[in-house]
């Protein structure tokens, strides 16, 4: 029996109300006072919180393996992400509200900028343009046609669209463009099965007449593609717990992510503020709530310590307006870990913090890594948290005799 099996067979229904609030990217690395970015944050309110619950460090996916934040996520929801390799594409597609069909391959594009001189990269995500120029650059791009094939791109949000072909054929299995890193030119697609060669070739047919309307842009005068799939079925998380789920997230992959996997996405505005206003105005309605911060990432990536920093005290400033709804079970992590000094996602342990009605103190007076390798939930992995959530919220009876 897998895991999901198991937790079908055991959740009961309930009255009690869980938080899963995920600060995306919130592992770090020292910095230059020798703490990370989440020990150098003056946190009170999740150290309080630490006092009162039980912590650990949680491996996203396998010791050494860095995530993406789809396998993150998932790992986070109880699904084991060695068993659900699910294409970026697909979440950004479902996270725009885009309707795939069993004949659609989605990828996620991203912008970037190259040296017209070489071809090579000089900036992955092209300044991080906005949103609306990024909306005028697909306008462009619109104009594209493929053999046997509908197609169709939509903007995401700021550098970020999505790619939707639609046609008989089209399978995964297929490499990105994007090398993760600049100075050097971007990738075809290849294929990696024999099926696959239809798609690969419709996709590199597409980047190559879509760089060359946008050789005179500027920064995006370029894009790659990442995360090429079709929809899976996955099993639906409101039928293996037994619980009125939503999510409340600003980026549309996040939102993708918790449609594929049955919650509701609540309707929410840009800030961390709306974010909690949201969660206020929905807290009758759902038994379990996905509360994602997204800047703690983004700005990680931007190699930002003190950014990071800010972020995270942000949330930790908010906390209470959480706290005050009186969440039977509220726990604290991230997706994966995305240090500043290597300015990406990364392999590392992430921090979790446990505060539950019933759950037992271990001692940790901060919340932080250091803090939390010392803590009573040891070394675990992210598909083991789900788990705990729920026997903390008292919604799995005893298994066995």
């Amino acid at each position: 029996m897998n895991q999901l099996d198991l937790m079908r067979k055991l959740s009961i229904p309930g009255d009690s109300k869980i938080v899963l609030l995920v600060m995306d990217g919130v592992g770090g690395l020292p910095g230059p006072d020798g703490l990370t970015e989440l020990e150098a944050a003056h946190t009170p309110n999740l150290d309080a919180l630490a006092a009162q619950g039980i912590t650990g460090l949680s491996t996203a996916v396998a010791p050494g393996i860095t995530p993406g934040s789809g396998p993150g996520h998932l790992g986070l929801f109880g699904y084991d992400a060695l068993d659900w390799d699910i294409g970026r594409g697909v979440l950004e597609a479902l996270g725009i509200d885009f309707d795939l069909g069993p004949d659609d391959l989605a990828a996620r594009g991203n912008f970037c900028t190259v040296d017209p001189a070489t071809g090579f990269i000089t900036d992955r995500r092209a300044g991080r343009i906005p949103s609306q120029v990024g909306a005028q650059l697909v306008e462009k791009l619109r104009v594209i046609r493929l053999p046997g094939v509908e197609v169709f791109v939509k903007p995401v949000k700021e550098y970020r669209f999505v790619l939707v072909l639609r046609g008989k054929g089209l399978t995964d299995g297929l490499t990105e463009t994007d090398p993760q890193q600049t100075g050097v030119p971007p990738l075809p697609v290849e294929a990696l099965r024999p099926e696959a060669k239809l798609a690969a070739r419709l996709l590199n047919q597409w980047l190559a007449e879509a760089r060359k309307l946008l050789a005179d842009e500027h920064p995006a005068n370029s894009m790659n593609l990442r995360g090429m799939a079709r929809v899976p079925p996955i099993p639906k998380m409101p039928d293996i717990y037994k619980m009125r789920m939503a999510a409340i997230a600003t980026y549309p992959m996040y939102r993708g992510i918790a449609r594929l996997v049955g919650m509701d996405v609540l309707p929410t505005g840009d800030t961390i503020e709306d974010e909690v206003a949201t969660l206020r105005q929905h807290w009758h309605a759902y038994d379990f709530f996905f509360f994602h911060v997204k800047k703690t990432d983004s700005t990680g990536e931007d190699g930002n310590f003190q950014g990071k920093v800010a972020v995270i005290e942000h949330t930790d400033q908010l906390l209470p307006e959480i706290m005050a709804l009186k969440p039977n079970v509220l726990l604290v992590s991230g997706d994966h870990s995305t240090p500043w000094s290597l300015k990406s996602h990364s392999w590392h342990e992430l921090p979790v913090l446990l505060r539950a009605d019933f759950n037992r103190p271990d001692g940790v007076q901060q919340f932080g890594e250091r803090g939390c390798m010392a803590g009573g939930l040891g070394h675990i992995r992210h598909v083991n948290l789900m788990p705990l959530m729920m026997a903390h919220a008292g919604r799995l009876t005893k298994y066995g005799a």
